[in-house]
């Protein structure tokens, strides 16, 4: 993605379209002519198709921005998302459009390795299910071995996508565990420059391989085309008997229906979930209530810190841009690794 024209030299207008910290909104309206409207908000709707036309940058996320909407903000030059992923943008309609796209990665990492790892420890010693045992009041004797849940250390992890999150990830299962790590990505990231904490202890490795071999498998890369539906029928059937789920990246990696099949008929024992195809879930999904599943509510990077810095990196990413400088982090097709 190339950086957009210099917009330096005069007041923009800006359209934040996902609430900002008070303190770094006020950086933004010192500089700029800043409306605020979240178009997820009903009653700001109206505001947010008001003032879509005129803008000519936008901060914000968790809206999906069109082809069809880009041809009616024809003043548009830069958007700044508040996320790493992308997939809620036409990529090459921006680039057609000499739009610059921001985002923020990095800050996040960390947050999001403690999620997905918080979700492996809660599917495999079944945390949640057992902390609901004892809330209800149905814990009047030792547990047996029906409520037994599975060691973590140990065992093999594979995950799937090797890029900060996936290494961060690594890093806790290989080094705090003592868990073998397989991983798969579309090319083999050099440890020695990347990550040589972990080198000797994590082997890259073909998809059906990792799938084969993993006693627990986390999903942690992008959503593209190549990773849309990843997750489908026949790549539940290569995990392990026994096997472990988890997605921490992006619900439409996984084929719904079939992890369902796989939980209820096939190899898997139990899936722990941060996302999922429609967010919220819905509350007929079976996935809500699934006594194997552990579904928590896309909180990857929800923490207080984490939040604030992607909002921080974000506002700097869209002011620099209006100056005419290069964003801090100007997404790029390298810049979001597998």
């Amino acid at each position: 993605m190339t950086a957009a024209r210099p917009l330096e030299g005069t007041r923009r207008r800006v359209l934040v379209f996902r609430e900002l910290p008070p303190d770094l909104l006020a950086q933004l309206q010192a500089q700029h002519e800043v409306t605020v409207a979240n178009p997820r908000v009903p009653e700001q709707r109206a505001a947010f198709d008001a003032a879509w036309p005129d803008a000519e940058a936008l901060i914000g996320a968790s809206v999906s921005i069109t082809e069809a909407m880009l041809d009616r903000a024809p003043r548009l030059r830069v958007i700044s998302s508040i996320s790493v992923g992308v997939d809620n943008y036409p990529l090459a309609a921006l680039r057609a459009r000499g739009i610059a796209l921001c985002h923020t990665p990095g800050v996040l990492t960390e947050t999001t390795a403690d999620t997905v790892f918080a979700l492996i420890m809660a599917s495999s010693r079944r945390l949640v299910e057992l902390a609901l045992h004892v809330r209800e009041g149905r814990w009047q004797r030792n547990i047996d071995e029906s409520l037994f849940g599975r060691d973590v250390h140990g065992k093999t992890l594979g995950i799937l996508g090797f890029g900060r999150i996936g290494q961060a990830l690594a890093r806790r299962a290989a080094l705090g565990f003592n868990m073998p790590v397989l991983y798969h990505a579309r090319r083999a990231v050099d440890l020695a420059r990347h990550a040589p904490e972990l080198q000797g202890r994590v082997a890259h490795r073909p998809l059906d391989e990792v799938l084969a071999a993993s006693d627990i498998v986390a999903a942690v890369l992008p959503l593209t085309p190549a990773t849309r539906g990843l997750m489908d029928a026949a790549a539940f059937a290569r995990m392990k008997p026994g096997a472990i789920f988890v997605n921490g990246a992006r619900g439409a990696i996984v084929d719904e229906a079939a992890l369902l099949q796989a939980l209820d008929h096939g190899t898997l024992s139990a899936a722990g979930l941060d996302v999922f195809a429609t967010e919220p879930l819905p509350q007929a999904s079976p996935l809500r209530t699934h006594p194997r599943v552990t579904a928590l509510p896309h909180i990857g990077s929800a923490t207080h810190e984490t939040r604030y810095a992607m909002a921080a990196l974000a506002t700097r990413n869209l002011l620099q841009a209006l100056a005419g400088e290069t964003p801090e982090a100007l997404y790029t097709e390298s810049s979001v690794g597998l």
